[in-house]
């Protein structure tokens, strides 16, 4: 087990099940069961100490780097307070909300399995994609599959996940990945719109996925996904912005306002 003491500003389940990630499972006890980085762990929150069971020391910076530990979102709520007051009441709204830092790979194929999607049904995908062709752990758990695995895999091969039209999505990510067709670590450092266009280069990426990409997989913080939903709370909360004016951390102030926007859906009224 992994302990990590004196953690501020994170709640688990703001965090995990606001739709950033799509492989942990609430618990009874509370606590949440998960699958990242090819680890299957337990993890839990008491006070201001995280309990990350399951988990080895030598993984101690992985764990840290996943929920962003390192980063003072204290600083940063105060900073992107001043923005708007919306944005302010937002922020102070899930203050536990933390951008987690997923694995590239895993981020791109959970976005393009996101599209026209619930919630429910995207974990459902997932879990049957990771059952059929990720390494299986010592617990049961299978990894996500690498896109090495994936390359080889037909259309009709992942006919029994029931992805639908986003199967071919899948195949075609595959493909450009593993043949470095698309380099995902040059969307690590590359000027925004050069990382945004080398995701867009697969099939059915467009520009929500990929900025979905940039922010949970690669940490781009600057990145700004706008679906539907968001749309609506642009346009009811923030007429007249746009997600430049949000700064530099303007990923981290869209995810307080995207789990403001749900938890408060007389915003919208009968739109």
């Amino acid at each position: 087990m992994l302990v990590f003491s004196d953690v501020t500003d994170l709640d688990l389940a703001e965090t995990l099940v606001c739709g950033q990630s799509f492989r942990w499972i609430l618990q009874p006890d509370g606590s949440f069961a998960g699958v990242a980085y090819g680890r299957s762990v337990k993890v839990r929150m008491d006070g201001s100490t995280l309990y990350i069971d399951g988990a080895e020391e030598r993984d101690r910076e992985l764990w840290s780097n996943y929920f962003d530990l390192s980063e003072d979102y204290g600083r940063i709520r105060s900073e992107i307070s001043l923005i708007h007051p919306v944005l302010r009441e937002a922020a102070a709204y899930a203050p536990g909300i933390r951008v987690l830092r997923q694995e590239p790979y895993e981020a791109l194929c959970t976005f393009i399995i996101s599209q026209n999607n619930n919630i429910k049904r995207i974990k459902g995908i997932v879990q049957r994609l990771c059952d059929s062709f990720g390494e299986p752990l010592p617990d049961g758990n299978h990894a996500f599959p690498t896109a090495l695995a994936m390359s080889s895999l037909t259309v009709e091969d992942l006919a029994p996940l029931r992805a639908g039209f986003r199967a071919r999505y899948l195949t075609d990510a595959a493909q450009k990945v593993h043949s470095g067709e698309v380099d995902l670590e040059l969307c690590r450092t590359a000027d925004y719109g050069r990382a945004r266009a080398e995701l867009m280069k697969i099939t059915g990426v467009g520009v929500k996925v990929a900025d979905c990409t940039l922010l949970f997989g690669m940490h781009r913080v600057e990145a700004f996904p706008v679906d539907v939903w968001m749309k609506r709370a642009m346009e009811r909360l923030f007429p007249g912005m746009t997600p430049d004016d949000f700064g530099n951390h303007a990923g981290i102030a869209q995810q307080y306002i995207f789990h403001y926007s749900r938890m408060h859906p007389e915003i919208f009224g009968n739109d």
